[in-house]
């Protein structure tokens, strides 16, 4: 009976090589299938800073691998220093892979449900290991990922990079700006607090001034007359799953687009009409191992490295404000930032006009504008009237955006903005994080505020007299006065009242809030 003889490959070779040599010869063919091409000769290679062997082995992973088929074998060595690109190409695409792993850690405690969203970023903050710094990085990350865009749009229209042969490259830019802007405006909702509702109640109210079809667009957004359950599983299915996807789909285009053209050179450094961006000579070039990939791990870890700082000791937090109430209207709210230029269109107008036409026609504009321009110089000098309508285009654009400001064209009451200043409906403010026992029981006038027991209770009298002398031309002989009473063990009513003269007649203007021992807003 024939015996059948089992090869094993790994024990044929101890048998012939010895099981050192065996071993080595297997670790090195495993890290050459992993670095698609690349054996731990050629990295000790690199990591020495040896000039790559010819044919350059370095350039296989570029070949066979599938990650780096998005990235270019070689670079012109005068866009690897800081400008042209400013590396903002590179870090608005770190910041989405940034935040999908972010957004994914927090994605484990949270439940797109009024009632129990709310909740779960509560404990989020409070109860998960590492929770607030993760949701302050996320928020944070959003944030940064918005100005990068813009400023990487910015930077690729000044240095006239958008020009033939780069129209389509600077159109998905386009469709990424807006991705990244609905992406973030549709975070805002998820936790469910005052500021997501009433900014994002903002937002999608301008929907409904598209003509015709305005009223179906609106509820299609909200999910309902107003945002409740719908809206916010419709706003958390758009941040998780659709726009990400259709964001990466488009960076894979645009990143595309830009192998196929090279990293555009800095203006002057080309004739007239010429883009000899992939005509790199062989003195010029800069391999992607290890030299561009060792710059880009440096901005990697310093732009990581930069926002754990701001969120750990640098006092940035991500906001988190009181439960979604639809019955409260807080006093001044406004959209995000990046949407406040919008804001502050809608203040010129009529809203069809300012809110839904003009902004669309802008919008068409960004993306058909290098098909319009189509002169060949990207040379500063030869290009004052474009660079000249961007910079008032910047200048308009932020006039607009301190009109969407509550500091522009917005009227309210002056003892509101009093006792708002105090007690704030968005956030704590500066009456509920005083400490319980700094807040002694008694009858107070803000004017005495230097005579009150405790410097808690001083604090807050002092900020509502300086409040009150602030509106003093529109509060006539003004009055601050503050009654505090224990109502129940460890339960205290405070009532603030600004009196004045309207007319000759007496007016007044009272406040109510309850503050508990266990509330805790100082910390």
């Amino acid at each position: 009976m024939a015996l059948f003889k089992l090869h094993v490959p790994i024990l044929d070779d101890i048998k012939t090589k010895g099981w050192r040599s065996a071993l080595v010869a297997t670790v090195d063919q495993t890290v050459e299938r992993i670095t698609a091409g690349i054996n731990i000769g050629e990295i000790r290679s690199i990591l020495r800073g040896e000039a790559p062997r010819r044919p350059n082995p370095r350039v296989k992973p570029h070949a066979d691998g599938f990650w780096m088929h998005m990235r270019p074998t070689f670079f012109h060595e005068q866009v690897m220093s800081l400008y042209p690109t400013f590396r903002l190409g590179w870090l608005t695409t770190y910041m989405l892979v940034f935040e999908t792993i972010t957004g994914l850690f927090l994605m484990l405690w949270y439940t797109p449900s009024p009632d129990i969203a709310y909740t779960n970023m509560l404990s989020l903050l409070s109860n998960v290991p590492f929770g607030l710094f993760m949701r302050d990085l996320h928020r944070l990350g959003a944030e940064l990922m918005v100005m990068l865009v813009l400023l990487h749009m910015l930077r690729t229209f000044v240095t006239g990079s958008y020009k033939k042969p780069r129209q389509f490259t600077w159109f998905t830019g386009g469709v990424l700006l807006l991705l990244t802007l609905f992406l973030s405006f549709s975070g805002y909702l998820l936790p469910w607090d005052q500021l997501a509702l009433w900014a994002v109640t903002i937002g999608a109210s301008m929907a409904e001034a598209t003509p015709v079809v305005g009223r179906e667009v609106n509820l299609l957004v909200r999910g309902g007359a107003d945002i409740g359950a719908n809206g916010l599983l419709r706003f958390y299915l758009l941040h998780v799953f659709a726009l990400p996807l259709i964001a990466f789909i488009f960076v894979g285009v645009h990143y595309y687009k830009v192998i196929i053209h090279g990293h555009s050179l800095p203006p002057g450094a080309e004739k007239v009409g010429e883009d000899t961006a992939r005509k790199v000579p062989m003195e010029r070039r800069l391999y992607f191992l290890p030299d561009v990939m060792t710059r880009e791990l440096f901005w990697t870890v310093g732009w990581l490295a930069l926002m754990v700082f701001m969120v750990t000791w640098g006092g940035w937090h991500a906001p988190l404000e009181p439960h979604a109430d639809s019955q409260i209207t807080p006093l001044h709210t406004t959209a995000p930032w990046y949407f406040l230029w919008l804001q502050g269109m809608l203040k010129l107008g009529d809203k069809v006009f300012f809110g839904v036409i003009l902004p669309g026609i802008l919008s068409g504009l960004l993306f058909v504008m290098p098909y319009l321009e189509v002169g060949p110089s990207r040379r500063y000098a030869d290009r004052r009237i474009g660079l000249s309508i961007a910079a008032l285009t910047i200048v308009i654009m932020s006039v607009l955006t301190f009109m969407g400001t509550p500091y522009y064209g917005v009227s309210s009451s002056p003892d509101q903005e009093v006792l708002t200043t105090l007690a704030p409906q968005t956030h704590p403010g500066l009456l509920r994080g005083t400490a319980y026992d700094e807040l002694p029981v008694g009858e107070w006038v803000a004017s005495g505020w230097n005579n009150a027991p405790s410097q808690g209770l001083q604090a807050v009298l002092q900020l509502y007299n300086q409040e009150i002398e602030r509106y003093a031309d529109q509060l006539v002989n003004a009055k601050g006065k503050m009654s505090i009473t224990e109502i129940q063990a460890g339960l205290k009513q405070v009532t603030m009242q600004v009196e004045w003269e309207n007319n000759g007649a007496h007016a007044s203007e009272p406040l109510t809030v309850y503050l508990h021992r266990d509330s805790a807003y100082e910390h």
